[in-house]
């Protein structure tokens, strides 16, 4: 899959590792409804390097379709919550397999 952050480019990320990237996703919506803007702030930053370090970085010049769109690592809390779709920024429904 394609993964894009927001001012940063893109990487390919194996499917496998969306179980983990998940949990940070879950975690990361907690902390968006509690309120928790310390916790927000970790946990973002924690998602973003976890997909650049597990994912591979594309040509600047690659102009592949996105799967998934990341905010950028000083989005407001709010600009992370209009991203958001029921299941996170993580949907339940990605198809698997190789792009």
């Amino acid at each position: 899959m394609i993964v894009r952050i927001m001012g940063e480019g893109q990487v390919r990320l194996d499917d496998s590792h969306l179980s983990g990237l998940n949990t940070l996703d879950d975690e990361l919506l907690e902390e968006m409804e509690n309120g928790d803007e310390a916790g927000f702030r970790r946990t973002l930053a924690a998602l973003l390097d976890a997909v650049r370090s597990l994912g591979t970085p594309l040509p600047d010049d690659s102009l592949e379709p996105s799967d998934l769109i990341l905010p950028a690592p000083e989005a407001t809390l709010d600009e992370v919550r209009a991203m958001l779709g029921e299941d996170g920024l993580f949907p339940a429904d990605i198809p698997a397999g190789p792009r």
